[in-house]
């Protein structure tokens, strides 16, 4: 079992780089959570990987549930920042839940090196809450002009 630290901390430079992308969009926004939570989230996904990736060839160990851990273990994390409105049906936060779970999955596929899927995933996240987020905003504003 060894590791070599070069490529650790490429690794975990590329995942926290990404969560932090994903995050400066979400911070931009003012949303609850921001550049240190999707930083955190990704490092540590990525790590994890690179902790499961140590035991790759012993013959006991399933590689895919320390990815299914981290997917389970996320989603209860991005379910800490869904809100619901007791008063009315809206529900808030399933955005940044989401984001939070694609910082894990941006972590994971840093810690497999994955590093153009990486890219383009993380890519992929910003521009979704960017363009979503703007076509979401400009909808509600029409709905509420419409109900007056």
């Amino acid at each position: 079992m060894e590791l070599d630290i070069w490529e650790f901390i490429i690794k975990i430079s590329a995942a926290a780089f990404s969560g932090a992308c994903m995050g400066l969009e979400r911070e931009y926004k003012g949303k609850p959570a921001g550049l240190k939570t999707y930083s955190l989230v990704a490092l540590g996904a990525a790590t994890f990987i690179i902790i499961s990736l140590l035991f790759e060839s012993s013959e006991s160990t399933d590689m895919t549930r320390i990815v299914g851990q981290v997917v389970v273990g996320v989603g209860f994390l991005g379910a800490g920042v869904i809100l619901h409105d007791k008063n009315s049906t809206i529900v808030k936060g399933l955005a940044t839940s989401a984001t939070i779970w694609c910082s894990a999955a941006a972590g994971c596929l840093a810690g497999f090196g994955l590093y153009f899927p990486l890219l383009a995933f993380t890519l992929f996240v910003i521009l979704i809450n960017l363009i979503f987020g703007y076509l979401n905003d400009k909808l509600n504003a029409k709905i509420s002009k419409d109900n007056q």
